[in-house]
């Protein structure tokens, strides 16, 4: 069934609104769409003149999914688009038609298409429509089982203090899965990737019971690695309040740092589309607060 709907003054036509998109739970397309609807307000500023890459599950979380970075055939002619290039793609193109999610129809538009992980890098594109330097630092942390989201709260307080000490303000949030990111404005002083790097380097040494800065999986049990290869210009991080295809539909959710601090159970990090709409309702936009 296709429903005609009008998003601020644009029209569209969504369709399957009943399909469940994750069976565990009951939740539907029409849920998801809804979803990103409401918590637009905060999440579209972290989308804006950023190129868009999706990860689309069209029979839902259970089902086969794919990643997209050009921009559907079908999609309308409103809706902002930028060909940048990709040297070194996987697929032997030159260039790609990003799709640059600056509204809340375009952001519409793509639930429709059960777009459920909205991941952007740490660069925008200008009124020119090229890439500009990178505007943010991102360390990802992943906890090499049985490290929990716990650790990764624990690293991710001496990556702050680290961080500080460079005059740099970090900024929470969980993964959606189970890790979290730390990212920082950053001013281009030097190159981010190195800088993130040294970092890494720089508390695996300190601490080496707790960090590791390799991707190697026979060093990382019971450790978290920091991810610094993030900040490649070619990488795509998870967005602020994007949904994730887990059995539930988790966000990955700005956090406050008193939430990092006293983390004790993964459990309490764990936050899903409902609990993050409720979150902002108590906070608004956590992301971008030191």
């Amino acid at each position: 069934m296709k429903v005609p709907v009008k998003v601020d003054g644009r029209q569209l036509t969504l369709s399957n609104l009943d399909k469940v998109l994750y069976p565990e739970v009951g939740f539907t397309k029409a849920e998801v769409i809804d979803y990103y609807s409401r918590i637009a307000p905060v999440l579209l500023p972290h989308l804006r003149d950023r190129p868009l890459t999706v990860k689309r599950y069209p029979n839902g979380v259970d089902g086969a999914f794919f990643f997209e970075k050009n921009a559907p055939q079908h999609t309308p002619s409103w809706l902002r688009r930028a060909t940048l290039p990709v040297p070194g793609s996987t697929k032997n193109r030159e260039t790609i038609d990003f799709a640059i999610i600056d509204d809340l129809p375009s952001l519409a538009y793509y639930a429709n298409l059960a777009a459920l992980e909205l991941h952007v890098p740490q660069w925008k594109v200008g009124k020119d429509g090229t890439a500009l330097p990178p505007d943010l630092l991102v360390l990802d942390l992943d906890p090499g089982p049985p490290a929990t989201v716990v650790d990764c709260c624990r690293v991710a307080a001496l990556i702050r203090d680290v961080l500080a000490e460079d005059g740099l303000a970090a900024w929470p949030k969980t993964s959606g899965n189970k890790g979290m990111q730390l990212y920082a404005p950053w001013d281009n002083r030097v190159e981010p990737s190195g800088y993130a790097r040294e970092l890494a380097q720089r508390l695996e040494k300190e601490h080496p019971r707790q960090v590791v800065s390799v991707m190697a999986k026979k060093l990382r049990p019971g450790k978290v690695f920091i991810d610094w290869s993030q900040n490649n210009p070619a990488k795509t991080t998870i967005a602020p309040y994007s949904l994730r295809a887990n059995s539930r539909p988790t966000v990955s959710t700005p956090l406050l740092w008193e939430e990092v601090e006293d983390c004790e159970n993964p459990e309490e990090l764990v936050f899903t589309a409902p609990d993050v709409l409720a979150r902002v309702e108590d906070h608004g936009d956590l992301f971008g607060q030191a």
